[in-house]
């Protein structure tokens, strides 16, 4: 179950979320110093605000973990396809003169697949 989480892909995103949250703690210890300094209220909002987006952060990155051990490795396999085009419906019922435009646009349609994949095929 945790092997998922072992890959590549994922060990080089928890090396970068470990990286940031520590950059946004030590971002925020940078604030506090400067308006311990004599900062004004901008550095003491910014003290606060860095450690805050560290833990929304760190509290997204877990809820993405949960997402990805709580779905199904199946539902990814290869055979499944996206449709990206679905040709259009000509509506012929009611009125003639709507289906002679719905046929019209259809044909157009064609057309432009056919010029796409000569072009695609011409690359």
């Amino acid at each position: 179950m945790f092997r998922r989480l072992l890959t590549v892909r994922w060990v080089l995103m928890h090396l970068l979320v470990v990286a940031l949250f520590v950059a946004t703690w030590f971002l925020g210890y940078w604030q506090l110093t400067k308006a311990e300094a004599g900062g004004g209220a901008v550095n003491w909002s910014y003290a606060l605000q860095w450690p805050l987006y560290g833990l929304m952060g760190l509290w997204f990155y877990v809820r993405m973990i949960r997402i990805e051990l709580n779905r199904d490795p199946d539902a990814d396999e290869s055979g499944t396809e996206v449709v990206l085009y679905q040709r259009p419906r000509i509506d012929t019922s009611g009125d003639p003169e709507l289906a002679a435009y719905n046929a019209y646009l259809a044909e157009l349609n064609e057309r432009a697949l056919k010029n796409s994949r000569g072009q695609a095929a011409g690359r």
